[in-house]
């Protein structure tokens, strides 16, 4: 136990407290729970989708089903966070996490029947939980921390839900390891992601709502009770109009674009089957090295918050550009006409060393640059409330893109078109996000709307988390 004082944000009071260092209360612990959950669904769902065509050679069935997924995705992506702030943390999130065990089932049967309709009805249902989980996860990893350390929070989530893919990717790899001529991954593979996905939608029982969500310096993450569905349909048509999401629209497009790219048309063809799933557990460990590299830029680089949202763009701007152009210069070797031998990590010697750098840097920078907009948005705001809008919005127009992208790989478009699309609508968000940190994004500990102070906190509340929920 830790003794110290707290002085209440509210009333300037101090008060006597005891707490242990990991609170289940505190925002750390909380953000370390929802990590955990999008370690187990969302983590697992990445690694099922980086094999390529979601473990099958014909792609066309995880393009449409991802299709149907991310079109429903893109609707109660920007309802998700009305839907947070009526039904809270746990009803929400654990109604999202659902649809991922059903998802993973849909490609079991797949496998046997290659009947592509219950994958499309399973990525359509998909698309709905992860509308839900995906705002309150923004929500509550937004919104949560200390204003002063919303990086180095959302590198540990990060970290912690890209360890999901980490090991998502072992799950393949050790499955069809001596499967050197396989197309498709084995019956067990799909199993081993539903066991994961079930215990996250487990795990989503254990967050709390924001009320009782206690801060260090005794401040409450909000003290709003939850919401009408009036009140939140009136306040989602209004983000359309409202000018920082409108800056915020090409980084959302281009945050979730490059995935049919990178998946099926990188490590979907120019690797075999066991290899793709090494990539993968290389592809989600580099997020987890870009998500704590940037964090601690955004966090620690400056003592000005403005200061460091651009010099943290800029990294991410600069190593964008770098990436992107050793993705050029690979794609000009092949296409989808011209394909090169499968390449095995153990046999293929010097000629793998190249395309594996260039998708584990594609890791490293989708971490980066999806870290950097969350840095933004939470910026924007402090109360769950408002945040969950904004990361509604968010995963919203991002899951447009990405339903947008999966056909455009489905319609056959080039490889180097697909790539130029990619490259260009990340370019083009970063002076935006600039002009959106220049505008919007204060130096000092008070932000633009949507601001509550911390209520007034008990020593019980604060060691224990026993206040009511607030509804």
């Amino acid at each position: 136990m830790e003794e110290e004082y707290v002085r209440d944000a509210e009333t300037g009071e101090t008060q006597f407290i005891k707490q242990t260092r990991f609170r289940y209360n505190s925002p750390l612990v909380q953000v370390c729970m929802i990590g955990l959950v999008c370690f187990c669904c969302p983590g697992m769902f990445n690694a099922l989708s980086g094999m390529g065509g979601g473990g099958q050679v014909d792609h066309t069935a995880v393009n449409n089903a991802n299709t149907a997924l991310y079109t429903t995705f893109a609707v109660f992506g920007i309802l998700g966070g009305g839907i947070y702030n009526i039904l809270g943390p746990r009803y929400t999130l654990f109604a999202g996490c659902s649809a991922y065990v059903l998802y993973a089932g849909a490609f079991l049967y797949y496998n046997h029947y290659k009947h592509q309709a219950f994958a499309i009805v399973a990525g359509a249902i998909l698309g709905f939980g992860a509308g839900l989980l995906w705002a309150g996860q923004g929500a509550i990893m937004t919104s949560y921390p200390p204003q002063d350390r919303k990086g180095t929070y959302i590198a540990i989530f990060w970290s912690i839900f890209n360890m999901g893919g980490v090991i998502g990717g072992l799950i393949p790899f050790v499955m069809n390891y001596n499967r050197t001529e396989a197309v498709s991954v084995n019956d067990g593979t799909y199993i081993g992601f539903m066991f994961f996905m079930a215990i996250g939608t487990v795990l989503t029982l254990g967050i709390l709502p924001p009320s009782r969500v206690v801060r260090d310096d005794g401040s409450r993450c909000t003290n709003i009770t939850y919401s009408k569905v009036t009140t939140e349909l009136t306040e989602i048509l209004k983000l359309f109009l409202n000018w920082k999401m409108l800056l915020l629209v090409p980084a959302s497009l281009a945050s979730n674009f490059f995935y049919s790219y990178q998946f099926n048309n990188v490590n979907g063809l120019l690797f075999n089957l066991r290899t793709s799933g090494l990539n993968n557990m290389f592809y989600w460990g580099a997020q987890m090295l870009g998500s704590v590299g940037i964090g601690y830029i955004f966090d620690y680089s400056f003592e000005s918050r403005r200061k460091r949202g651009f010099i943290g763009i800029g990294v991410v701007a600069l190593l964008s550009t770098g990436i992107w152009a050793g993705g050029l210069a690979n794609q000009l070797t092949y296409s989808a006409e011209v394909l090169p031998e499968k390449l095995d990590f153990k046999i293929s010697g010097s000629r793998f060393a190249g395309p594996f750098v260039l998708y584990f840097s594609y890791g490293l920078l989708d971490a980066m640059f999806q870290s950097m907009v969350y840095w933004v948005i939470g910026a924007l705001a402090d109360d769950s409330e408002t945040l969950s809008r904004y990361a509604g919005f968010y995963k919203g127009i991002q899951s447009a893109g990405g339903a947008a992208a999966w056909q455009i790989d489905a319609h056959k478009v080039s490889l180097i078109g697909q790539l130029i699309i990619n490259w260009s609508l990340t370019t083009i968000s970063y002076p935006l996000l600039v002009l959106l940190v220049m505008l919007a994004v204060k130096d000092n500990n008070e932000v633009e709307d949507g601001a509550t102070k911390g209520s007034a906190v008990t020593s019980s509340s604060l060691s224990n988390g026993n206040e009511g929920n607030g509804k």
